[in-house]
């Protein structure tokens, strides 16, 4: 597995580096401008655009307004930078496949809530990330909980890890040449252990790296074989907690299964 993983590395520098056989220069711009407002967390404004990209304004303006009118931006109207909309968001939740997974996951992850006392939240992978495209909440008082659209690298999430685990070996080098910046081998060393260790014991369990006195649990809901979906619990320990965290590992793997069956068209608790 390591000689695997030092391999991968190697493959996503030269994927990052390979020439482009087709060119498409206008498209690339707005895709250019789409992608760094994704990693920025706030508005930006043309000039700042321009100089991220090392572009000229004109070559960026129309792009940008281009871009507003189709509603894949918008401006903040004190400061006159840019941020994405949730349009691409809402599109791709749009999807088929995404609207079926998580119209077969919500009602189990009522129960599921119910049942553990605990909040829970469904994420996908793309490109080289993990997003969270359903949640839901404790009825407790206190409680835990992760936003509807939150991104992070699957290196650095319990979920990331757990769909990444349970995916075969093309699939993974695909992800990992899609994770930004470009891990070092340290970095991908240590991924690579987690990874084998969750591949032995079906689920991750780790103390999160956000959010102390958070035990984030997470198991895959398969579809053939590989994981479609992450379900994951950020456990918090209280004096009203219901369980152990192995008991919530269990609930949470049966909860998998059910949404696995649902898929599927099998039966279901729910």
């Amino acid at each position: 597995m390591l000689k695997e993983a030092i391999a991968v590395d190697a493959l996503a520098v030269k994927a990052k580096g390979a020439k482009k056989q087709y060119r498409a220069p206008a498209l690339e711009k707005g895709l250019d401008i789409l992608e760094l407002l994704t990693s920025e967390r706030e508005a930006l404004t043309v000039s700042a655009i321009c100089q991220r990209l090392k572009r000229s304004q004109g070559e960026i303006f129309r792009m940008i307004q281009v871009l507003e009118d189709r509603g894949f931006i918008g401006q903040n109207a004190q400061t006159d930078g840019y941020m994405l909309t949730d349009l691409l968001f809402s599109m791709a939740m749009q999807q088929p496949m995404t609207q079926s997974l998580v119209e077969a996951a919500i009602p189990i992850m009522r129960i599921l809530a119910t049942d553990i006392g605990q909040s829970c939240h469904l994420a996908l992978h793309t490109r080289g990330e993990i997003v969270v495209v359903a949640r839901m909440e404790s009825i407790e008082h206190l409680g835990f909980t992760v936003r509807v659209g939150y991104r992070r690298s699957i290196m650095r999430t319990v979920s990331g890890m757990t769909l990444f685990a349970f995916q075969p070996s093309d699939v993974r080098e695909r992800w990992l040449a899609m994770v930004e910046p470009v891990p070092s081998k340290q970095d991908l060393t240590e991924f690579i252990a987690n990874i084998e260790e969750i591949e032995l014991q079906g689920f991750a369990q780790r103390a999160s790296s956000y959010v102390s006195g958070v035990t984030d649990i997470s198991v895959p809901i398969m579809r053939g074989d590989r994981a479609a979906a992450a379900l994951t619990v950020p456990y918090i320990k209280t004096t009203s907690s219901r369980g152990s965290t192995a008991d919530v590992a269990r609930k949470l793997k049966a909860a998998s299964e059910d949404i696995a069956r649902r898929l599927t068209g099998g039966d279901s608790r729910a």
